[in-house]
């Protein structure tokens, strides 16, 4: 549905869930239809009910009782609301449940401590906006949710002091401008957008952040004479129970009961900020997902997602990256998906730096990226492979990052194509049947590739089958081992030296056994055929005996 003001997408209730369910609200009960709009945000007035739009979301400010929201729900259901938003802590009992379910109305529950007026606001801009809907939506240096520089240098003027803005692990998100006043951990820190490590670690020793995480106030930090460190006030940037980060104040002596409450209030507005950022890149990320599918469908609309990427119609190949664990390696989903984003993020830099119009973007467990390449065939692929091979050796990660490079796509209308190639590849090097490599080219791996197909139209009861079948039976029941060596003395193009020497036997013996597996198997080993339908069978074998990434 169209918004009737701006002529753009109005958001759904699992958009809004989707930006903000992760720190400020939660589903108590009630079905969220995903394709259900939200025709705007109404606050709840008892003594004076508002008119409702059509799929309206409610803010039920100051409703506590369970009977009450029950009664408010089935009210606001009858109007056509999609949801409405309590405070928690929310009790579901049967009544509430049963009002949501005869209603259709979604009940959240709203974190303590958050503010309904920063609620009112996000809900009401991100239900207005429409997304991301032009080409210059990715252009470098956008912060949609506000310039938290700005910010910084408002509170900075605002405590006559130099002022820092850091995430939870201390990585600098913004600073101020008299930076010049401050301490050598401070120019270090701007300089290397890090707190320093020896700095952290007398922070955690003296239990500042404890402090800081325990208290909704600033807190004084002490000075340290012995390396310089002048004295700080720093506060915990909050939104409901979850701590985003921190503010920290270079100041000569502890905060008085007015500044203190000024740097408390500036807290709050900083939060908004880093709440509407993670929003607005989780949604930039979401977009660009979107437009780089569309791209490499190569079907209608694939043009017009190739501008929007700010790409041209021209020579490309398509890369896809994923990474799987290692066999010693058990982690968690959580864990995987993690590193996923986070090797996705590092690859579209990586590409980026590599030509400035490549687009890259995670579309499930896989990452994809298009990257403009000028060369030939064989040389732009060969290009890409070793791009991608340059990557996977500065990119640190506990688990085995993979990379399948496509053929070169002449300009949009091949992009597919590319994209197919690069998934062969790729399935190649997660299903474990090469040895050793990370990056590969799908005519590097396309027998493989065919070998993978195949075994997939094979049922697994029809494996082995005829010869093959006949040889691994009779090593069951007699404790041999004849399907290796006729393993062995295929790999090796019959030569029986060569054979042995892998099996570490001597040539007679290994000569007795290949004649035994012929007779078990009974099979012309002189023939071709027989020679090719063995051999497929057990590299089909050995595909299926592989772990699957």
């Amino acid at each position: 549905m169209l918004d009737p003001v701006t002529g753009l997408p109005r958001a759904g209730l699992a958009r809004v869930l989707e930006e903000l369910g992760s720190t400020l609200l939660d589903v108590v009960c009630g079905d969220v239809e995903p394709a259900r709009d939200v025709g705007g945000v109404v606050i709840h007035d008892p003594l004076d009910e508002p008119e409702l739009p059509g799929n309206a979301l409610v803010l039920g400010v100051g409703l506590h009782d369970p009977a009450e929201i029950a009664r408010v729900v089935t009210q606001v259901g009858e109007r056509g609301a999609a949801g409405l938003v309590v405070r928690a802590p929310v009790v579901a009992d049967e009544e509430l449940l049963a009002a949501a379910r005869a209603s259709g109305v979604a009940v959240l529950a709203f974190a303590r401590g958050a503010s309904w007026t920063h609620l009112t606001g996000m809900l009401r801009t991100l239900t207005a906006d429409g997304g991301l809907d032009d080409a210059g939506a990715f252009a470098p240096g956008r912060v949609p949710s506000g310039d938290l520089f700005a910010v910084a240098n408002a509170i900075a003027a605002l405590l006559d002091a130099p002022v820092t803005i850091e995430d939870r692990n201390s990585r600098l998100l913004a600073f101020s401008s008299r930076q010049e006043e401050a301490d050598p951990s401070r120019v270090r820190t701007i300089l290397g957008r890090q707190v320093p490590r020896h700095y952290t670690q007398i922070l955690e020793e003296r239990g500042v952040f404890q402090a800081l995480y325990r208290s909704g106030r600033p807190v004084f930090v002490a000075p340290l004479p012995e390396s310089g460190e002048l004295p700080r006030a720093a506060i915990a940037v909050r939104a409901g129970d979850e701590i985003l980060g921190t503010i920290w104040v270079v100041v000569p002596e502890a905060l008085n009961d007015e500044r203190s409450e000024a740097l408390f209030e500036a807290s709050k507005l900083v939060a908004m900020h880093m709440v509407w950022q993670r929003a607005d890149e989780d949604r930039e990320r979401r977009l660009r997902a979107e437009l780089l599918s569309t791209a490499l469908e190569s079907a209608p609309g694939s043009l017009e997602a190739v501008r929007r990427l700010g790409l041209k119609d021209e020579p490309a190949v398509v890369l896809a990256l994923t990474v799987v664990a290692p066999a010693t390696a058990h982690p968690l989903p959580a864990q995987l998906a993690t590193e996923r984003k986070r090797l996705a993020d590092a690859f579209s830099m990586h590409l980026s730096a590599v030509h400035p119009r490549a687009a890259a973007a995670l579309i499930g467990d896989v990452a994809y990226g298009i990257l403009p390449l000028p060369q030939s065939g064989q040389d732009a692929e060969e290009r890409a492979a070793l791009i991608a091979t340059e990557f996977l050796a500065r990119v640190g990660s506990r688990l085995r990052p993979l990379v399948g490079v496509g053929q070169l796509a002449l300009d949009a209308s091949a992009l597919a194509r590319s994209r197919s190639g690069a998934e062969r590849a790729l399935r190649v090097l997660r299903a474990g049947v090469l040895a050793g490599p990370q990056v590969a080219r799908l005519d590097d791996v396309h027998v493989e590739a065919l070998l993978l197909e195949l075994a997939d139209l094979v049922p697994r009861g029809d494996l082995p089958s005829g010869t093959i079948a006949r040889v691994a039976a009779y090593d069951r029941e007699h404790q041999t081992s004849l399907v290796e060596t006729l393993h062995a003395w295929l790999d090796a193009f019959g030569d029986v030296a060569v054979a042995s020497s892998a099996m570490y036997v001597h040539p007679n013996t290994f000569r007795y056994r290949l004649r035994r597996a012929a007779e078990v198997g009974r099979v012309d080993l002189t023939d071709p055929g027989a020679r090719l339908s063995a051999m497929l069978q057990l590299r089909l074998m050995s595909i299926r005996s592989a772990p699957d990434g």
